[in-house]
């Protein structure tokens, strides 16, 4: 099989690997654009584009995939089908049916659940105890194409986003060589989804990570893992941001009649904030300004005490 691959981050790396293992020719990667960023505004590039320059693979980088430009490009390529691995841009009808077999896009869930951008966060917060990845055809809608391989994994209690996402994008290396090799002899079966069932999993953004701490511990300590480490679950702790990394539920711990947000204990390498429902205790925190650390680290530099708020004041609080 003739393939162009696009894909722009870390998740995309090891179904490129698996692709070329498995024989097929990648004529081209399609990536995003290199872009500037820290302090330093120092140019970086993609993990994906990284890798390919490893493999000495012809690169391509559009601003803008939709361009007539970018397409009369993909078009000197003969390409039998396109793997669309995070991408992060939405293909045209034009696009989707250049290659022979269309595109094929390596979604991390179980299809139709969580389309969208987020489906790996979206699944840890929700309380999922399973999710997986599906291999569809593409078409112009957001992750609604025919599902062609589907492989299932669990969630564990301490399942970050990180490590997730690491295990989702191994399993998508899997299928999609696996995939390529059926869609080539011709033993695919294109199974329709479910458009009732479908829930979606929108991209997160930074003030869906400030801590509500009215919910209860379980849903808090779910975005908390959720987010890890990107956006990040945070709260405030005089006025500073303070990042949640990691934390227990503690489900029956006597909150002793205390308002939600505000700490119950701060001792030796407990920090304990009552909940909505339950009490939640912080196992590893990063004040704005320092270091990431363990609550124990922590609170040998910084004098937390009981009754303090960890929480942004409302004007009428203030």
């Amino acid at each position: 099989m003739k393939i162009i691959y696009m894909g722009t981050p870390d998740f995309a790396v090891p179904p490129l690997k698996a692709i070329l293992a498995s024989g097929h020719q990648v004529l081209a990667v399609v990536t995003q654009p290199d872009k500037q960023k820290g302090r330093g505004r120092e140019v970086q590039i993609s993990p994906v584009k990284k890798y390919a320059l490893e493999q000495n693979l012809p690169l391509l980088q559009p601003l803008k995939i939709k361009t007539d430009e970018a397409i009369s490009e993909l078009k000197k390529y003969d390409a039998d089908i396109y793997v669309v691995a995070a991408y992060g841009q939405i293909l045209s009808a034009e696009i989707l049916n250049l290659p022979r077999y269309g595109c094929i896009n390596i979604h991390a869930s179980l299809l139709p659940k969580y389309r969208g951008a987020a489906p790996i966060q979206r699944a840890i917060i929700s309380g999922e105890k399973e999710t997986g990845i599906t291999i569809q055809q593409m078409d112009i809608g957001v992750d609604t194409g025919d599902i062609l391989l589907a492989a299932s994994i669990s969630i564990g209690d301490k399942e970050t986003n990180d490590s997730l996402h690491e295990k989702l994008s191994d399993l998508g290396a899997d299928l999609v060589a696996e995939v390529l090799n059926k869609i080539k002899k011709g033993e695919v079966t294109a199974e329709k989804q479910d458009d009732d069932a479908a829930t979606y999993a929108p991209m997160l953004n930074r003030e869906e990570g400030e801590i509500d701490w009215q919910k209860s511990a379980v849903e808090i300590e779910r975005l908390i893992r959720g987010l890890n480490s990107r956006p990040g679950a945070y709260t405030y702790y005089h006025n500073k941001t303070l990042k949640i990394w990691a934390a227990d539920p503690v489900p029956d711990r006597d909150k002793k009649n205390t308002k939600p947000g505000i700490i119950i204990e701060a001792a030796k390498d407990n920090i304990i904030i009552a909940c909505g429902e339950g009490c939640l205790a912080i196992t590893e925190l990063q004040l704005e300004g320092k270091k990431r650390m363990p609550a124990r680290a922590f609170l040998l530099g910084c004098k937390m005490t009981a009754g303090e708020i960890c929480y942004r004041l409302s004007l009428s609080e203030k």
